[in-house]
């Protein structure tokens, strides 16, 4: 019995852990800023790549 106990604890604890730290991502936009931060890095990947402009 204590070992379920313990075992569901754990489980509830991680699932916790994971709802405060998802919950900061959506309340300060961390995942938009990361993108943005990243977007440079994007475009010039973008920029090299060859286009066909024969339509």
């Amino acid at each position: 019995m204590s070992i379920i106990l313990r075992v569901i604890s754990i489980i509830a604890i991680v699932i916790a852990c994971f709802f405060v730290l998802t919950f900061t991502v959506y309340f300060f936009n961390l995942d938009m800023k990361l993108m943005a931060a990243m977007e440079p890095i994007f475009l010039k990947h973008y920029d090299k790549i060859k286009r066909d402009k024969h339509l």
